[in-house]
């Protein structure tokens, strides 16, 4: 008689609770999903006008229509419902209710997005609105230059005003800007964001970035001395940025970690919790960097009541033998200007796992980071992830709806983020980016990012394999994961056998 086989032993899972109250929730940006681009009293924005632009988005794509949002929003959230999302971040388009950035309003742009507030928490969806998600409207690129003239403070600050105004009765969390790093460094130096400029990499980053900043400040200002007291909401910002780790043990490549952090994160978060610029940024560019009044100095510091992080991959940091060479997410190399300032070279390790943007999946970098937050700038409000994710490649509904990259992504990265709390990070949101796919910015919409597949042909939604993972941590506030793939998520240092060239020298651009 054959002996019976022993059955298989069952997969040990590691389970982890959240803290009470923690926000789960997923994300997406205006111009990436809605569509309309010319409906409702819609004008252009700087992405209309660049994604319009022969050679500057794979495939000649446009938000034109993206995901058709703005004709299916409730579609869209009877959909988060179904998926058990208990909050929803997404931005408004700053030209929709705004078509020339300043002046007469458009009724019907803000009726639309007040009927979605009203429909999210209708749906028992937490609204967490951005204001500026890097479609600035055309008709202030055109008058002044956008970003690279004060006047745009001023006109900022009347725009958040109009949104606080009719919004803010019921949207009790605000983010100013969405990851200013992009829409710097990528839209002002190496072109390869709205709007396109790349012939001054050396101050015209800087400049908008001045001015970010400052317009940062004024809306909350505003928002403290006019609103807050009688709507009760928290306003703060959103930064985007991917852990650097030291090479080695050495101190020239734990300070050109340090560099590397500085001129991403510190230099807007230094202002804002610390009052000025990063040291070593002031000392490297000189005149290069504008520079803040005391009063504005004292204006700025503290107008963040959360932080915001958007976090999607890690790299070692060295310091570089001769110029540092820098390549753009699109393959391009980056001299000049802010690309030789920081005098960083990006390695990652060859084992890491790679996502549909080439980016290294290195769960325990969202650890690293929080800790990093925590600890330097002990932000009042906790911190927010407001945006992580990844892009998987999926050539039909049927690799879409078995999407065990994402979940297994998800999986780490949010046991990571446990991690993290348990060692005194003080963090109390997440958000999944993103809620489905859609346009991935000059990738137009050849990366797919979503939770929920999107047919563009048909606009057909379909829930994947990961909306339903996600779904179910949001209920239950419990991650559960294979005790080996938990294992799996923590960190391993670098050898000398595994380095190889990083293929993304900077965050992400949501997904964005």
């Amino acid at each position: 008689m054959a002996k019976k086989r022993p059955a298989a032993a069952m997969e040990q899972v590691k389970e982890l609770e959240f803290p009470k109250n923690f926000i789960w929730g997923s994300a997406t940006a205006s111009y990436q999903i809605e569509g309309a681009a010319f409906d409702g009293g819609r004008k252009a924005s700087i992405w209309d006008t660049y994604s319009a632009t022969p050679g500057r988005v794979l495939n000649g794509d446009t938000g034109a229509v993206a995901c058709d949002h703005y004709n299916r929003w409730k579609e869209d959230v009877k959909l988060m419902k179904e998926l058990g999302l208990p909050a929803y971040r997404f931005s408004i388009s700053w030209p929709r209710v705004l078509p020339l950035g300043r002046g007469e309003v458009n009724e019907e742009g803000v009726k639309w997005y007040s009927d979605l507030i009203d429909e999210l928490i209708k749906n028992d969806i937490k609204p967490l609105v951005t204001l500026y998600h890097w479609d600035l409207p055309q008709a202030l690129e055109d008058a002044y230059g956008g970003w690279l003239d004060r006047k745009v403070i001023a006109d900022f600050e009347q725009y958040s005003k109009l949104c606080f105004e009719r919004f803010g009765d019921r949207v009790k969390d605000w983010i100013t800007f969405n990851e200013p790093w992009c829409s710097t460094v990528l839209g002002y130096g190496n072109g390869q964001m709205a709007p396109g400029n790349k012939d001054k990499p050396g101050t015209e980053p800087y400049t908008a970035a001045h001015h970010i900043i400052l317009a940062h400040a004024k809306s909350v200002q505003l928002y403290r001395k006019e609103f807050q007291a009688k709507q009760l909401g928290q306003i703060g910002i959103t930064l985007n940025m991917d852990w650097r780790e030291a090479l080695t043990d050495s101190a020239e490549d734990a300070a050109a970690a340090q560099r590397a952090l500085d001129w991403s994160l510190g230099w807007f978060a230094d202002p804002i919790w610390k009052g000025d610029y990063p040291e070593s940024m002031k000392k490297k560019c000189g005149a290069r960097l504008p520079s803040f009044t005391d009063e504005e100095k004292a204006m700025i510091k503290g107008t963040s009541e959360f932080f915001g992080l958007n976090h999607y991959a890690t790299a070692y940091a060295k310091q570089p033998r001769g110029k540092a060479k820098s390549v753009s997410m699109w393959g391009d190399e980056q001299s000049g200007g802010y690309f030789d300032d920081q005098e960083v070279e990006l390695i990652d390790d060859c084992r890491w796992k790679r996502t549909d943007m080439d980016w290294g999946v290195v769960p325990w970098g969202l650890r690293k980071m929080c800790e990093y937050i925590q600890t330097t700038y002990k932000p009042m409000g906790g911190i927010l992830v407001t945006e992580n994710g990844c892009a998987v490649k999926e050539d039909d509904v049927d690799s879409a709806k078995n999407d065990i990259f994402r979940v297994e992504f998800y999986q780490t990265y949010i046991a990571q983020l446990h991690g993290a709390i348990q060692n005194g990070a003080d963090v109390r949101a997440y958000f999944a980016w993103s809620l489905m796919d859609n346009f991935e910015w000059a990738l137009g919409y050849s990366k797919r990012f979503g939770i929920v597949r999107v047919d563009y042909e048909t606009q057909e939604r379909t829930a994947k394999a990961s909306a339903k993972m996600f779904g179910e941590l949001c209920k239950t506030n419990v991650l559960r994961l294979p005790q080996a793939l938990w294992e799996s998520s923590n960190y391993v240092k670098i050898t000398p056998s595994t380095h190889r060239k990083s293929t993304k020298d900077a965050p992400p651009t949501s997904e964005e």
